[in-house]
């Protein structure tokens, strides 16, 4: 079913919504990201520890009040299975996160507050994501 973009208003503004948030309390800041790789300050550590929480309350309730999409559709989370691969993805990705500053979530939240340097870690991001999608049936389990 194609929605039109009147329907798609609601994710522009939840996008900006978002953004905003993310700007406010300083997780996009490269420096904050630093402080919490360095083990110097807590605030990172608790934003994400907060969203984790928030995260386990929300998938908890929409299972147990079966919750519905806002089109009335059920909302089913699949099972997940565990592989080695989610390790080393990790790896990289804490890794990428540690040298960069930038994360998917915040990313164009740090580019939209001008940093533009970050445009480089979108098109590296973009190009990790196809380098991964043209290789992963040849990579192992």
């Amino acid at each position: 079913m194609a929605h039109s973009f009147i329907n798609n208003l609601k994710y522009i503004f939840a996008g900006t919504f978002f953004g905003i948030i993310a700007v406010k309390s300083e997780i996009i800041s490269w420096f904050r990201i630093q402080e919490m790789f360095r083990l110097t300050s807590f605030h990172m550590y608790g934003v994400i520890s907060t969203a984790v929480i928030v995260g386990i309350i929300s998938i908890q309730l929409i299972k147990r009040l079966n919750i519905k999409t806002l089109s009335g559709e059920k909302i089913s989370i699949a099972p997940k299975t565990f592989n080695k691969g989610q390790i080393y993805g990790g790896l990289i990705f804490g890794f990428g996160w540690a040298i960069t500053g930038a994360c998917p979530g915040p990313l164009f939240a740090q580019i939209g507050s001008g940093f533009g340097v970050i445009t480089v870690t979108l098109f590296s991001a973009i190009l990790g994501t196809w380098v991964y999608g043209y290789f992963r049936d040849k990579l192992p389990n």
